[in-house]
């Protein structure tokens, strides 16, 4: 017998099988939704894309000195909640972003995706952390930029489907200079 995941709205793509109890999630099904993010990613899908996400969610880049920055007392590069997250995304699909308009073309890699033990988040509200390394290589023009670093998740269950609450984006780079910025969604 076989069972297809239930109809979500466009905003909130299915990552996977449904899921009801965290601690019974798969690395195989951690994986299909980190690559299905990728992917939407690299398609400029990101109305889409931020229908993986919770409505709390964070979304963090610390600076590359300061890996382990805390964004309530030290400078990162990105620290966005939803609203601005939201915002980021209306900009990008606009004309208003010069510095992606046209859009780049990106291709970003995920590996050596790790689950650690299911934890409650400061809320009570349980969430799986999750480690996994990056590629994400940019072409604009005639240049392309390589940003290399680690992934840390947290993953929660939303309406029987997976959901990003927080994703941190430690970049492995000791300059960004070979970089110059980072425009694009990591």
């Amino acid at each position: 017998m076989t069972t297809t995941a239930p109809e979500v709205p466009a905003s909130m793509p299915a990552s996977s099988s449904r899921v009801d109890d965290l601690s019974d999630v798969t690395r195989s099904q951690v994986e299909e939704l980190l690559y299905l993010e990728a992917e939407l990613l690299d398609d400029w899908k990101l109305d889409t894309w931020i229908g993986l996400y919770t409505d709390d969610c964070r979304y963090v880049v610390p600076c590359n000195d300061t890996p382990e920055a805390d964004p309530a007392r030290d400078l990162v590069l990105i620290d966005d909640d939803h609203l601005r997250l939201s915002c980021r995304v209306e900009r990008l699909n606009s004309r208003r972003a010069h510095r992606e308009y046209p859009h780049s073309s990106t291709s970003h890699q995920v590996s050596n995706v790790r689950l650690r033990a299911v934890a409650d988040s400061a809320e009570g509200v349980a969430e799986l952390p999750v480690v996994a390394e990056f590629v994400v290589w940019r072409f604009r023009g005639e240049r392309s930029y390589t940003y290399v670093g680690r992934y840390d998740y947290r993953l929660r269950v939303v309406d029987g489907h997976l959901r990003i609450a927080s994703k941190r984006c430690v970049l492995r780079m000791g300059s960004l200079r070979q970089v110059s910025d980072v425009a694009i969604i990591l």
